[in-house]
């Protein structure tokens, strides 16, 4: 009788166990999510978290607001902060996320900053990893926010008590100062010491190398990179950020061909890689011909990939490898804009204010270019005075082109600096004391126009940190 008890009880907690694998099997997974992320299909890992964040869980909120993050998308951007801030309540990971964003939230005011500063301290004490690099940036881009902090000391604190990103912050710091060259040995020195731990440092150990010639270092480090990859432990990503640094003609000889070979091994994994193939054979036309540039623009435009629109964009605006077409530009270039691509109000800007849609359209055209410019696009602020100082279907505006042509020296041209040259002679003293005091609120709009160029700096060091998939720790 007890047999028969006990043989009946394992039945039935056979049959529960089969009833609850059964159920199991139509549930979201978030482990498929990561996996699915890993591989670069989105929608499958987007379907799987949201069900899973409508469930409640907190890191299938988070992962689902990475993904809106990765877009670009400034709509996504919002959408994301709210996510994280539902999480963060209760999650450690959703508070280094937030505090992440908001280091990165263009305009961000004095209390979002303080704001950040509360979240990654708070996720550090209890115990999260990867807060140090936006904290770092944090300080580095808004000294004037945190006035009792000073940013090299605190580096060196973080060096002296062993935290292990204390050495990209210090990088970091070399980039936002301008002062990168004068450190490269440095800059190996720890990225050497890091090199295991954070995968970035791959991209700035082949940039110093680049910078160097150092052709051997170079050879070493893309084997060295290639086994990474391979084991599972670099992620294809970060090779593509190498390939893309082989290919930089500003960083000293380039290796388009290694930085091909890289990209095409690691692009079916890796959707943005077909992009950056295009990009590669636009900028090196040897690699290959028409068809395959639209070949590779085409992958990355069926895996969504805002970069591909700006592209295909850019070729029927500058009509040479496919015939000028101002329509068929104007919808790609407007697709990447929507998508958060600065550089696609650039040309966008220029379309309308050449007026190559038939008319000149002077406040689209100020629109865009004043978005591009704001957003670091050094071009667009010469364009603009080039808008104003001309008069190509607006009033000639001396005073608000001499404003541009003062912000278009950042990164001086030839042409720039004979336009200032030009407008400094044609400004009355009244006309110059109101484009100064124009000057001094587009710099404030901009939030000091020496952080602009470091923008992009800051969204690459916090998107670096981790992705949506970085912890065995999630369900």
């Amino acid at each position: 009788m007890i047999t028969h008890k006990k043989s009946a009880s394992l039945g039935l907690c056979a049959l529960a166990v089969a009833i609850a694998l059964a159920g199991c099997a139509g549930l979201p997974d978030q482990r498929l999510a990561n996996e699915a992320l890993k591989r670069g299909d989105t929608a499958l890992a987007e379907r799987n978290y949201k069900a899973l964040a409508d469930m409640g869980y907190s890191d299938a909120q988070v992962g689902l607001a990475d993904i809106k993050v990765a877009t670009g998308d400034p709509d996504q951007f919002k959408q994301a902060e709210e996510t994280y801030r539902a999480a963060a309540a209760t999650s450690p990971r959703a508070q280094v996320r937030l505090g992440r964003l908001l280091v990165a939230k263009p305009d961000s005011t004095q209390a979002e900053r303080e704001e950040a500063e509360t979240l990654l301290k708070l996720a550090a004490a209890q115990g999260e990893q990867k807060t140090l690099i936006p904290l770092a940036m944090l300080y580095l881009l808004y000294p004037q926010s945190f006035p009792k902090i000073n940013a090299q000391q605190q580096i060196d604190q973080w060096q002296a008590a062993g935290h292990p990103e204390a050495g990209l912050a210090q990088i970091l710091l070399y980039r936002t100062q301008g002062t990168y060259d004068q450190n490269l040995d440095n800059v190996e020195k720890l990225c050497k010491q890091a090199l295991d731990t954070m995968d970035v440092c791959y991209a700035e150990l082949a940039t110093v190398y680049q910078k160097r010639g150092q052709a051997d270092q170079q050879a070493a480090l893309l084997q060295q990179l290639k086994a990474g990859y391979a084991r599972g432990t670099v992620p294809a990503t970060r090779v593509d950020s190498v390939a893309r640094v082989l290919a930089d003609r500003n960083l000293g000889q380039t290796d388009e061909k290694t930085a091909k070979d890289l990209l095409e091994h690691i692009a079916p994994a890796n959707p943005a890689s077909w992009v950056s193939l295009a990009q590669l054979v636009y900028d090196f036309p040897e690699l290959g011909d028409t068809d395959q540039l639209l070949a590779y623009i085409d992958k990355g435009r069926e895996a969504e990939q805002p970069r591909a629109d700006l592209l295909l964009g850019r070729l029927y605006y500058e009509g040479n490898a496919l015939p000028a077409d101002a329509e068929k530009a104007e919808l790609h270039l407007q697709a990447a804009a929507d998508a958060g691509e600065i550089s696609a109000d650039y040309y966008l800007g220029q379309l309308y204010r050449r007026g190559y849609l038939g008319d000149v359209e002077p406040q689209k055209a100020v629109d865009h270019l004043l978005a591009a410019a704001r957003g670091g696009q050094n071009s667009a602020d010469y364009a603009l005075a080039q808008l104003f100082s001309e008069g190509h279907g607006i009033r000639p505006e001396p005073t608000n082109a001499w404003v541009f042509a003062q912000l278009s020296q950042v990164y001086p041209t030839p042409q720039s600096t004979e336009l200032v040259q030009q407008l400094d002679q044609q400004l009355t003293p009244e006309q110059r004391s109101q484009a100064q005091s124009l000057l001094a609120q587009e710099k404030q709009a901009r939030g000091n126009m020496a952080q602009v160029g470091r923008r992009s700096l800051t969204i690459d060091a916090l998107q670096d940190q981790d992705s949506a998939v970085d912890g065995e720790d999630m369900l």
